[in-house]
């Protein structure tokens, strides 16, 4: 009988420890607030991989064991985009050497990307003399998979080459040529043999399989059969990682969800988001956009809201680094999405690194950097009274 009691009693002090310990753990963010995380509704495979993705993007940290260098920027991917958010000062990469349209002089001197850090035994990269250079600060991953859908068609839709509307804005869809590894999508457009790119500060890559296997080569010197070839040494070597975990990263990337708005309703939120039209923030940052078709059924035929045309934009001569990637000229910027821009601090050390290389410390000195095709919106937003400004950003801080 004593010992039932005992038994009773150590049952019970185990359970009050268990609820009382629980009163001290940290309560989950809300969805809204975080910006990782699957899209909802993958099925079991699809969660699999996606997994699967996860642990190969920000647990698999390289070592000259792996692979890594001997050359190299980053360790990880999830090195340079904690949370799936943009990266910061720390982590921005510099590329260098091409100037115009007839391609990178410099790609036997190292570029395009400059690796700064190198194993013990090597030393790092410096920018040859005569190079012009460029700082990208990471972008934030979360929605990718949406962009990637959409077709090319409506990217073409929002594009005008001659501003033939007035408005001041005449962005162009940067067209280049595709790396052997990429199969272009049914409904692609192609112009002399050349394809609509999307991706990277100025559309550089055709589609995330493209970026994934750039950034492991040249973010972490990783070789696969994609991109065999060393940044180091130039040689053809053996492939550092998998197709199969290149694809698993690829798909990661496609099915994080998309950064979802706080606080739609609250007026000073709608006040601001009218404001954002009526001075044309959103000739650029198109609102609403829609994917087409794919095989994983959720990022199908979807209504999405990015705050983007993934267009290229001249935006003047202070943000014209003298570099270019592609077919895009110096001062041109591929509009970057906006949604998700709230929480950018959260993987920022707490402040804004804004702009395609982190020189705007705040959304307002962000938009006072706009030139070029955006002067216009810019000079509207200046004409505006200080409670109409703070309800513009109040709006952006809630993307």
């Amino acid at each position: 009988m004593n010992q039932r009691n005992t038994f009773i009693s150590g049952m019970v002090a185990i359970t009050f420890l268990i609820i009382s310990c629980s009163k001290f753990e940290p309560e989950a963010p809300d969805d809204d607030n975080i910006l990782d995380g699957p899209v909802s509704g993958l099925t079991h495979e699809q969660n699999r991989q996606f997994l699967a993705g996860d642990v190969a993007f920000n647990n698999e940290i390289f070592t000259p064991a792996t692979g890594l260098g001997p050359i190299f920027v980053a360790t990880s991917c999830g090195s340079c985009h904690a949370g799936d958010g943009k990266g910061t000062p720390f982590t921005t990469l510099v590329r260098f050497g091409q100037t115009d349209s007839t391609g990178n002089k410099y790609l036997h001197l190292g570029g395009p990307q400059l690796q700064n850090r190198a194993i013990p035994g090597f030393k790092t990269e410096v920018i040859p003399n005569g190079a012009t250079s460029s700082k990208f600060t990471p972008p934030a991953n979360t929605g990718l998979g949406f962009l990637e859908l959409v077709s090319d068609e409506d990217i073409l839709s929002m594009s005008d080459p001659e501003d033939s509307n007035g408005d001041g804005i005449s962005g162009v869809p940067s067209f280049g040529y595709l790396p052997e590894f990429i199969t272009p999508n049914s409904n692609a457009v192609v112009k002399n043999g050349k394809y609509i790119h999307r991706f990277g500060k100025k559309a550089a890559a055709y589609n995330l399989l493209h970026q994934t296997v750039n950034a492991y080569n040249q973010d972490m010197g990783i070789t696969s059969t994609f991109t065999p070839h060393d940044v180091y040494s130039g040689h053809t070597i053996d492939p550092e990682v998998s197709d199969k975990t290149v694809r698993d990263v690829v798909f990661y990337l496609q099915t994080l969800k998309a950064p979802i708005q706080r606080d739609s309703g609250n007026p000073i939120n709608v006040q601001g988001k009218n404001l954002f039209s009526q001075i044309n923030c959103s000739g650029c940052h198109t609102p609403q956009l829609k994917t087409g078709f794919s095989p994983v059924s959720v990022l199908s035929n979807k209504t999405i809201y990015p705050y983007t045309d993934m267009l290229l934009h001249d935006m003047g001569n202070d943000l014209d680094d003298g570099y270019t990637e592609g077919f895009a000229k110096t001062s041109e910027w591929r509009t970057p999405a906006l949604w998700g821009l709230g929480l950018s601090p959260n993987s920022q050390g707490g402040q804004y690194f804004l702009m395609h290389d982190g020189r705007a410390k705040s959304i307002d000195e962000a938009i006072m950097m706009h030139g070029g095709e955006a002067k216009l919106s810019k000079d509207k937003f200046n004409l505006l009274n200080e409670s109409e400004k703070s309800a513009i950003i109040h709006f952006l801080k809630s993307l």
